[in-house]
């Protein structure tokens, strides 16, 4: 078996397999494996994926990152802004750069798409390296808002927003 991996759009197809990464990836977290799986499918469902891709290893799906809508305003405007959740590996895979490929593939497919601003609520030893900043997204008032909660500028020569709101998905609000 060979450890390279490919990227690539998820698809209805892999719905199931998916569903089956996240549950395993998420298991036994504080985050649960119901929630996280759950808040999946009610993204897709509804409308709010902008960014789906999996990661495969001889054919099998070993990983998932998914982006989705943020209703987000900044300075009195409003700005295309994404949410980063989840990211998913199979626990096996883990620690070898599978979940850091699809992070960095899922932010240039929404640079392609002109996303403005990506958030983030996670590791705060992790996500800076993709650009994340708590800093950035203490400017914005949300119900996820505190240490965790993070934010990345995806045009790198964009000034940073005075201050604002963001908020997720409908889904994540019924997380739980």
């Amino acid at each position: 078996m060979s450890d390279a991996f490919g990227i690539r759009a998820a698809t209805a197809a892999d719905a199931d397999a998916v569903d089956a990464i996240v549950r395993t990836a998420f298991a036994g977290t504080d985050f649960g494996y119901q929630g996280e799986a759950g808040l999946v499918r009610m993204i897709e469902a509804e409308g709010d994926t902008l960014v789906s891709l999996v990661a495969e290893r001889d054919r099998a799906i070993v990983g998932h990152v998914l982006f989705s809508r943020m209703d987000v305003e900044a300075d009195g405007a409003a700005l295309s802004g994404a949410g980063l959740a989840p990211v998913s590996v199979i626990p096996e895979r883990q620690g070898r750069g599978i979940g850091d490929a699809l992070i960095r593939a899922g932010l240039d497919a929404l640079r392609e798409q002109r996303v403005t601003i990506s958030f983030v609520l996670g590791h705060q030893s992790y996500y800076p390296r993709f650009g994340y900043s708590a800093d950035l997204a203490a400017r914005f008032a949300s119900p996820f808002a505190g240490p965790h909660f993070m934010a990345m500028m995806l045009d790198s020569d964009a000034a940073w927003p005075l201050g604002g709101r963001a908020d997720y998905a409908p889904a994540f609000g019924r997380m739980g």
